[in-house]
């Protein structure tokens, strides 16, 4: 009897230290260096550390790094910790920073991530806990680069095919989990760390989920089978009941990220600026939010985030106007006859996306263009339409880091294979502003450099920028020591304690 209490407690007490989370896609990579996609961030965010990070407030702090300090404009040492090992119990050292910078460099990978080392000249090992980095000029986002995740040289530094390694589905890294491996379209478990050099988390598990459907996740939260999820919109206003009320805590803040609708600007339709224009002007971008999100968003005006010093208060998105956009497009030789037809292509598992686009193509065909639908799984949409540039036009979302930086996105250089300027939009004046900005230090002139770059950006129509939905994230009131913060709610997840 006493090892039947005993095994019955021992469970429950395992229950009580899981996470139990939803994920709605699979992984591609767990290699930081090559991983572009959200599923793969998400859970490689809690397996590998970077030198540097953002606190709760939204101010950078050392991780990796123990401290670190400017010698001048451009030459920057990083005091390593001297107690981080990795998962496999190796010590972390310089030799991992420098080996990180040079594979990212090196021909063994593909990786969009190249450009945000554009200013490094070197890398140089001081001692085994020192490293020097030596930048070609004074950089505006010297700090930042070193957000990147450091991934082991022990374990890669003799693999030959980085791009097909095993690491990629089981990584060593020096996070606050680890995995052994994942399956795709199966459930996610990452276990504690307890080697972890900050401290060992309090909660041992944390098991995400796999529900490609957001209304199965609505129906796992509502029965108590997970302990964090996001709300949408609609379920926020019409679908909760006081049981669940009682049960969550809520937390709803603008996100840090926006839906777009993007043109191939190498496919000649989209060319000629005044087809984008008359497309923007077809389009009712409030009437999308308020349908979509019951006041739990807002219409996107351009690149950059609001409350940023690129946000650019004085550009507004255009209001709806069919006779002008009619007009527009007869000037262009489109008619009843010749209508502008083309087709969106957005990822099936985001259903308000799907939801956009649908109202996207009842407004357009009020102005005459016709527009054909497409939903992809998102893992073949990645990688057979929206990577290898296979489409006319796509519906999709950016989430941004805290501190703008139009480089990968907007720089005609981004367009190259893996970068992130995957509409190949390119603007001399853009260009040349964003490597102005970059070499700018002064606060109050970036911002006049961005805000340029905004209003030019917007003026283009390479996108049409659509939306900012709110994030409305619900958690468990049984755990404990959950907080509100610039980074979101999770900022602190190694001291929430599940009773």
């Amino acid at each position: 009897m006493k090892t039947l209490v005993l095994a019955l407690f021992l469970t429950l007490n395992i229950f009580a230290q899981t996470l139990h989370l939803s994920i709605s896609s699979s992984p591609s990579k767990l290699n930081p260096l090559i991983s572009t996609d959200s599923a793969s961030s998400q859970i490689g965010g809690w397996i590998f550390s970077s030198l540097l990070t953002y606190d709760k407030d939204g101010k950078i702090k050392s991780l990796l790094a123990k401290n670190y300090k400017f010698v001048d404009e451009t030459t920057l040492i990083f005091y390593l910790r001297e107690d981080v090992k990795w998962s496999d119990g190796a010590p972390f050292t310089a030799d991992d920073v420098l080996f990180t910078y040079e594979l990212i460099h090196s021909p063994k990978i593909f990786t969009p991530y190249t450009n945000q080392f554009r200013y490094v000249k070197s890398v140089n090992i001081i001692d085994k806990y020192i490293v020097e980095v030596k930048y070609k000029e004074s950089y505006f986002k010297a700090l930042e680069t070193w957000m990147m995740d450091i991934v082991p040289k022990h374990i890669l530094q003799n693999e030959k095919e980085i791009m097909t390694s095993s690491f990629n589905q089981k990584p060593i890294g020096t996070g606050k989990y680890t995995i052994n491996g994942f399956e795709v379209s199966k459930d996610i478990i990452l276990e504690a760390n307890k080697g972890y050099f900050e401290k060992e988390p309090k909660i041992k598990k944390i098991v995400y989920h796999f529900m490609p459907d957001p209304a199965t996740e609505f129906l796992m939260l509502k029965s108590g089978k997970l302990d964090v999820g996001s709300l949408s919109p609609l379920q926020h206003k019409r679908q909760l009941d006081e049981a669940f009320k009682k049960r969550f805590e809520f937390f709803e803040k603008i996100s840090n990220s926006y839906t777009y609708l993007g043109f191939n600007h190498k496919n000649p339709k989209f060319q000629n600026p005044k087809v984008r224009e008359a497309i923007s002007l077809a389009i009712d971008r409030q009437e999308i939010v308020d349908i979509l999100f019951f006041g739990h968003g807002q219409i996107c005006n351009g690149p950059f985030m609001p409350g940023t010093f690129a946000y650019d208060e004085n550009v507004t998105s255009p209001k709806q106007n069919i006779e002008k956009a009619k007009a527009l497009l007869r000037e262009l030789g489109f008619d009843e006859n010749n209508p502008l037809e083309f087709e969106i292509v957005t990822n099936s598992n985001n259903q308000t996306r799907v939801y956009a686009t649908q109202i996207m193509q009842h407004q357009l065909r009020k102005a005459g263009i016709k527009v054909k639908l497409k939903t992809m799984e998102w893992q073949a949409f990645l990688n057979t339409v929206v990577m290898p540039r296979n489409f006319e036009s796509v519906v999709l979302g950016w989430s941004l880091g805290l501190m703008p930086d139009a480089y990968s996105i907007w720089h005609s250089e981004g367009s190259k294979k893996g970068g992130f300027n995957f509409v190949s939009y390119k603007n001399d004046t853009v260009d040349r502003l964003i490597k102005e900005a970059e070499k700018t230090v002064d606060r109050e002139k970036l911002g006049v450099i961005y805000k340029e770059i905004y209003r030019t950006i917007v003026g283009d129509n390479p996108y049409l920028f659509l939306y900012i939905p709110n994030t409305i994230t619900v958690v468990n009131r049984d755990i404990k020591n959950v907080s509100q913060s610039i980074i979101g709610v999770m900022h602190n997840v190694i001291d929430w304690i599940k009773p």
